[in-house]
């Protein structure tokens, strides 16, 4: 499974950015090839509406079968859903992309059921 990770920057060793649309980059680890591989978000860190949705989109091409983030909201949440892909919380936790990976391996991070307003 490839686990997507919001973050500040390119590798694991990046903080971690608690927005999902508007994440500066997504930094993806493949369980099945133990490799990271890094998806920039540019093209929506201005965006005055629709950022979420089109960060959605863009995670749903990498093949990711789950999300690390703090908060995703409602029209974001739908279409990374619709992706099946499962959306893990940090809360406002902002530690290490490599630390969240590991939170979510070793099953400290719960699945978020619902979006935030």
């Amino acid at each position: 499974m490839k686990i997507a990770i919001t973050a500040h920057g390119e590798d694991c060793q990046a903080t971690v950015d608690t927005r999902f649309g508007r994440a500066d980059y997504f930094v993806i680890y493949d369980q099945e090839k133990a490799a990271w591989e890094t998806i920039a978000n540019t093209q929506n860190l201005d965006a005055a509406h629709g950022a979420g949705i089109q960060a959605g989109q863009l995670l749903a091409k990498t093949g990711a079968g789950a999300l690390i983030t703090g908060h995703v909201g409602p029209k974001a949440f739908k279409v990374v859903n619709a992706a099946n892909i499962t959306i893990y919380s940090l809360g406002t936790e902002s530690g290490t992309v490599q630390a969240a990976l590991e939170a979510f391996l070793a099953g400290k991070l719960s699945p978020i059921t619902a979006p935030k307003p």
